[in-house]
Formats: structure tokens, C-alpha cells, sequence
């Protein structure tokens, strides 16, 4: 162990052992490797690896913040994203989301390029962490009054007002938001481009995906739980068997029942 690796060692080390939960270094050195050397040499260099990971991360991350910085004359930055204009079934959700201007959260992506667990743990944090977060649902029955574009920024003025403070500047997933009075700036593919389009886009999709796994209890058979409305063959055989339920929208399943 060369003096430069010797501190990259000991953190490498005592992170793991932390993460683990382990209190006894030699023993978990020893079932870590054939003997404590080599078992230190192995923690070392999967400790590294993490490290450079974690670097990337973290540049990725900074990457993400190109329009939060531009704009940074705004103390409070809103991004705005929505989930379900595609679905047969179930509500548009749209999230708003404004972050600290020193966010260190980390991961937060495109929700579609994340598991559900990876956006579950986010959820979590975002949560948290964020200055405000605000949530706007427009159900089934509007969505045929009004078709989904005009439900989707409903949505949106929904997650809007629901915020505290009131955000001083909008960054939108692709769209500009109708009858609303504060500056907004579009960004095409928004969700993996901005931290906060990005968080929004996260709140958004799991707060759906979980209201859809509900109603797979209340309605059984659709698969809502697994297709969170979409237009899946278990589905839309459902809906050839059994018919629409109260959550489907009428304008969309012409095809199917």
C-alpha cells in the first residue's frame, strides 16, 4: 500500500464498514478476502471504483443544473413536468418543484430512465429536501371534457398554485403553460436536462404509479398495478371482457369496447 492509497484505504474502509453496519474490522476483513491483505486490497479497489462512479455522478449532476444557473437572478426556480397523457385509465398528474440553489441530490434523472425503486428512494428525498413541492391531478371525466392537452396544463396550474413560495420563474418540460403569469422557459426533453424538470418529472411518476397500484385493488382484472393504465393486452382484453370502469377515459377506449 503505497502512501498516496494509504488515506483512500482507511475512508474506503470505514465507509463500507459503515454502510454495512459492521463494528469489527478484522473479521470483516478476514470473510471480506482469503486473509486481511488481500481482503484490504479488495476493499480498496471496489472502494475506488465507487469513488470514480460517484465522481460522475456527480458531474452529471452539475451538468443538470445548466439552466438553474443561467437564470440564477431567480431566488425561487420552479421546474414542471407531467405523467399519464397516454394512458386509457386514470388521472394526468403534474408535479412542480422548487429546489435549493445548493441541491446536492444526486441520481435525479428522466423518471423513465430510473427503476422504481431508484424513483421511489428519490421520491423520498426529493420530498424532503426541496424548498416546495406541489401536486395537480385532473381526473378521467374532465380529461373527455376537455381533451388531455388542455388537463395537462390544468394539471400543471394546479401544481403551480400548490406551491409556497410562489416560484418567480417556470423551467417546463417541452410545453408553455396557458393563463399563467409568471416568465416560463421550455426546454425540449426538459426531464433529463434540468434538476428540477428532472425532480418534477420524478414526484410526478411515482405519485401516479402508486394511485394507479391502489385502484388495482378496487378494480381487479385491468392490471393496473403493472400497466398503471396503459394500453397493455391484459388490459385492453379486460375492457373487452368486462367493459370501462369509472377511471377510464371515455375518449380513448373507442377502439377497445
Amino acid at each position: 500500500m503505497t502512501h498516496e492509497t494509504k488515506p483512500l484505504a482507511i475512508g474506503a474502509i470505514r465507509q463500507i464498514l459503515e454502510e454495512t453496519k459492521e463494528k469489527d474490522l478484522p473479521d470483516f476483513v478476514l470473510r471480506f478476502g482469503e486473509d486481511s491483505r488481500t481482503g484490504v486490497q479488495k476493499l480498496v479497489a471496489a472502494a475506488g471504483k465507487r469513488y470514480e462512479k460517484l465522481q460522475q455522478e456527480i458531474l452529471r449532476t452539475e451538468t443538470l443544473k445548466k439552466y438553474e444557473k443561467e437564470y440564477d437572478n431567480y431566488t425561487y426556480i420552479c421546474g414542471i413536468d407531467e405523467v399519464g397523457r397516454g394512458p386509457l385509465a386514470g388521472p394526468v398528474v403534474a408535479a412542480a418543484v422548487i429546489l435549493s440553489k445548493d441541491c446536492d441530490i444526486l441520481y435525479i434523472n428522466d423518471s423513465k430512465q430510473l427503476s422504481a425503486k431508484k424513483r421511489e428512494e428519490l421520491y423520498d428525498v426529493i420530498m424532503d429536501k426541496a424548498v416546495s413541492t406541489g401536486i395537480g391531478m385532473v381526473g378521467p371525466e374532465r380529461i373527455d371534457e376537455i381533451n388531455i392537452l388542455q388537463a395537462t396544463y390544468e394539471a400543471m396550474r394546479q401544481a403551480i398554485a400548490a406551491l409556497d413560495p410562489k416560484p418567480q420563474l417556470l423551467l417546463n418540460d417541452a410545453v408553455t403553460i396557458p393563463e399563467v403569469d409568471i416568465p416560463q422557459v421550455p426546454i425540449i426533453k426538459g426531464d433529463a436536462k434540468s434538476i428540477s424538470i428532472g425532480a418534477a418529472s420524478i414526484i410526478a411518476k411515482v405519485t401516479r404509479d402508486r394511485l394507479m397500484v391502489a385502484y388495482e385493488d378496487m378494480y381487479p382484472g385491468y392490471g393496473f398495478a403493472s400497466n398503471k393504465g396503459y394500453g397493455s393486452k391484459q388490459h385492453t382484453d379486460a375492457l373487452k371482457q368486462y367493459g370501462p370502469t369509472p377511471i377510464h377515459r371515455r375518449s380513448f377506449i373507442g377502439h377497445f369496447c
